[in-house]
């Protein structure tokens, strides 16, 4: 199994590469697994102290939950994937059943930061965008999808996601084999991804 590791700063075009890559090898067994669906269950916490959670610093992430997983895929097991509210800032109790694919592509902006995860990683790949650009998608996407104010997702920016970006995201662009400057729309080193891929697939058959 070919693990790719797709990481790069929040709103940074992530998801974006992930499904042209996908699209491009839609003839091919490709599972896209999300760094979010680990998120540490913080139950324990009330709803407000939930709230206040840096989710852009490595702590806020179940590495070993993640490894165990991939360990499981590599083995041609299935798995039980969790599902994480960024809205309760919980992990919820249903789960989704995964099943081995011959390639899998992790997203996620701190997947380059465990190394246990990125020993595992075949080919390690960093979304370099714009900062303004990133935060551009920030607003819309807490506002659209997370239930969000403006003030509140700025106010969060700049305390937690860009400090944090600096000093845990941004450094791991070392560990990557390939860069992919302004995100998603980057079709020359999407398509250089692609066929990494692809040749590795090739020589496995």
């Amino acid at each position: 199994m070919l693990i790719v590791g797709i990481a790069g700063g929040t709103g940074s075009g992530k998801t974006t590469v992930v499904r042209k890559i996908v699209k491009e090898l839609h003839q091919k067994s490709v599972l896209a697994l999300p760094q979010d669906s680990y998120y540490r269950d913080n139950s324990h916490l009330i709803l407000e102290e939930r709230q206040k959670i840096n989710f852009d610093h490595p702590d806020s992430i179940e590495f070993n939950l993640l490894i165990e997983h991939l360990n499981q895929l590599s083995e041609g097991k299935s798995i039980q994937l969790p599902e994480y509210s960024y809205i309760t800032c919980l992990r919820s109790e249903e789960t989704t059943l995964i099943e081995p694919a011959r390639v899998v592509i992790l997203d996620g902006i701190l997947i380059l930061a465990d190394s246990g995860l990125r020993d595992l990683m075949h080919i390690k790949a960093f979304v370099d965008a714009d900062p303004d650009d990133r935060l551009a998608r920030v607003i819309q996407r807490d506002i659209a999808e997370r239930g969000r104010d403006i003030q509140h997702v700025l106010n969060r920016y700049y305390d937690t996601v860009k400090p944090s970006h600096l000093q845990f995201i941004e450094p791991t662009r070392r560990y990557a084999d390939i860069i992919i400057p302004g995100g998603g729309e980057n079709e020359v080193a999407i398509g250089m991804l692609v066929s990494s891929i692809e040749n590795y697939l090739a020589k496995e058959d």
